[in-house]
């Protein structure tokens, strides 16, 4: 088993050390929820698919993340509160060049 370190910081303004297993193919907003670092019901509405930016985060790091998906661009397209750094945690799935990643949750628009 392989974890990695990533930096968490929920809508409070707290920053969590989280470690992130990258052997389960675990996405960015199941380890959110896992740890609950985001009120029930806030996060992850649509189940992971990428059709409801209730999951979306912003990269605070300098990593090198693959590229967003044209779904998860149109649904960043109609999102609240996006910046330059936006993707959708849904998409982002736990891999080793990750490590290190810091990110903070949008605001929750539910």
């Amino acid at each position: 088993m392989s974890d990695i370190t990533i930096y968490i910081t929920d809508r409070n303004g707290k920053t969590h050390e989280v470690l992130a297993p990258t052997d389960m193919n675990m996405n960015l907003m199941e380890v959110i929820r896992s740890f609950e670092l985001a009120e029930e019901g806030t996060i992850g509405v649509c189940g992971g698919m990428a059709m409801c930016a209730s999951c979306q985060c912003y990269i605070e790091s300098d990593h090198q993340l693959p590229e967003m998906s044209y779904d998860e661009d149109l649904m960043l397209a109609e999102a609240f509160h996006v910046n330059d750094t936006s993707r959708l945690g849904c998409q982002l799935f736990m891999a080793e060049n990750l490590e290190g990643l810091k990110v903070t949750l949008a605001p929750a628009e539910i």
